[in-house]
């Protein structure tokens, strides 16, 4: 492979080979279902994939009491309750009795239900996925044990205080837009969600044209399409003649009512700070500068952030950046967690590092940034649940395959000044601070003042 591999929705078949000799086929289904699989050479086992490309950014309140937010997270949980051909227990035992693991995972912009197990225990995982994810009864008393259910979750969630600065850095920075709410919902929207919006929420959206079936690891693409089609005939999702879902679009979204500063008190020895702004959508060109910045900053124990926060100055145990993109908005992040009568300081020295950036980058530096993006994008390979996910998200957001030698032809041709002019854009855009510990309100309205 050479350069990406466009990945057209009016294209019904597609077959080439990757990096390290993987062959990768796509097969678009009458129905619009999709279905992709990357075999891997060696390989035993397999990760099977079922995305639906709906997260909780489409979401739909039906009216002042946000009644709809948080049906996808909770229907992620109803999908493994039953359908009329398999019980709660049976899909469990169906992956336990083979020693497999199967899960799910909501995020903004789509919903996945994955399953790793033996090549020999495939079928099963393809038959047992697509059996919830067509025929899910939603049973009105699971319904309610699984409300308590997320409601722990998010309990659970709301004592880790990462998590809570990670929600609101995407609030404040989001503002106004979908991709600002919380992907579970809020206690409040789950104690108010109702069997019939979820339901007409599943009705709405899960569909064949929405579904990507991506699997990868030791597999056969014309088995693959043959347990899939078996899958999904019972529901009738191979009838018809739809299009695969048009992706999303990239233009960029102008982004309102975010805010500076966000403060949640908790008694806890430490305060979590995040620091962001707007950046790069996922398709934008210059997101591979953003990867490279990023592993400058704060993408190790080499990086400007651990050293001068940490290790010169003592100031933080743990300290990074990070970047967070999607189809039309995305976010750079800063994060670190102190004592409270360091916090000022470590904002001022975020602030500060990022702005160094712009004065320039070494040599040393590109060339560490460079080994230590190349280096982990390849041992990640070695796990199927990445290969997996890749192939889904090249189908659902990027409309393009670029595989290990692809993405490091980019990189290379990143410079130290392309790291330095995207550092200055960064420092341009409005910053929002989030703090979550014990707060002195005084301190941290003078953090919250970005230089404009």
């Amino acid at each position: 492979m050479n350069g990406a591999v466009p990945f057209p929705l009016d294209v019904a078949e597609l077959d080439f080979e990757a990096a390290g000799g993987t062959r990768i086929r796509r097969s678009v289904l009458p129905s619009g279902v999709r279905v992709l699989s990357e075999s891997v050479p060696g390989a035993r086992s397999a990760t099977i994939g079922f995305w639906i490309g709906v997260g909780s950014r489409d979401e739909y309140h039906p009216g002042a009491d946000n009644s709809g937010f948080g049906s996808t997270h909770f229907l992620e949980h109803l999908l493994f309750k039953g359908t009329p051909q398999r019980s709660a227990l049976d899909i469990a035992v169906a992956f336990d009795a083979v020693g497999g693991d199967s899960n799910a995972i909501t995020a903004k912009e789509y919903t996945c239900y994955y399953a790793k197990v033996r090549d020999r225990d495939i079928s099963m995982a393809i038959g047992v996925l697509g059996d919830m994810l067509t025929e899910s009864v939603l049973d009105p008393e699971e319904f309610e044990t699984e409300r308590g259910v997320i409601l722990e979750e998010l309990s659970h969630a709301a004592d880790d205080p990462g998590d809570v600065a990670g929600n609101e850095l995407f609030a404040a920075v989001f503002g106004d837009h979908p991709l600002g709410r919380p992907v579970g919902g809020t206690p409040e929207t789950i104690v108010r969600a109702t069997r019939d919006g979820v339901w007409n929420h599943y009705r709405a959206h899960y569909e064949p044209s929405e579904l990507v079936v991506s699997v990868a690891g030791s597999i056969d693409h014309d088995e693959l399409v043959t347990l899939v089609s078996n899958a999904l005939r019972p529901a009738g999702w191979l009838e018809g003649g739809d299009a695969p879902a048009a992706r999303r679009s990239t233009t960029s979204s102008t982004l309102t009512g975010t805010r500076r500063l966000v403060t949640v008190s908790r008694p806890i020895e430490q305060i979590h700070l995040m620091l962001g702004m707007p950046a790069l959508t996922v398709t934008d060109p210059e997101r591979v500068t953003l990867s490279m910045l990023n592993a400058v900053l704060g993408g190790g124990m080499s990086s400007r952030l651990f050293t001068e926060i940490r290790e010169r100055r003592g100031l933080a145990y743990s300290v990074y950046s990070f970047a967070g993109a999607h189809s039309d908005a995305g976010l750079e992040g800063m994060y670190a967690a102190c004592s409270p009568r360091n916090a000022p300081a470590v904002v001022e020295l975020m602030r500060s590092e990022l702005a160094q950036l712009s004065d320039g980058v070494t040599a040393e530096e590109m060339e560490r940034a460079f080994g230590q993006i190349s280096g982990r994008a390849a041992l990640s390979l070695e796990d199927s649940d990445v290969r997996m996910s890749l192939l889904a998200r090249a189908e659902l957001s990027l409309g393009e395959y670029l595989d290990l030698d692809e993405n490091l032809r980019r990189l290379a041709r990143v410079t130290a000044a392309d790291v330095a002019e995207m550092a200055e854009r960064l420092v341009a855009q409005p910053q929002s601070l989030v703090a979550v510990g014990g707060i002195d309100e005084d301190a941290f309205a003078d953090a919250a003042t970005d230089k404009e």
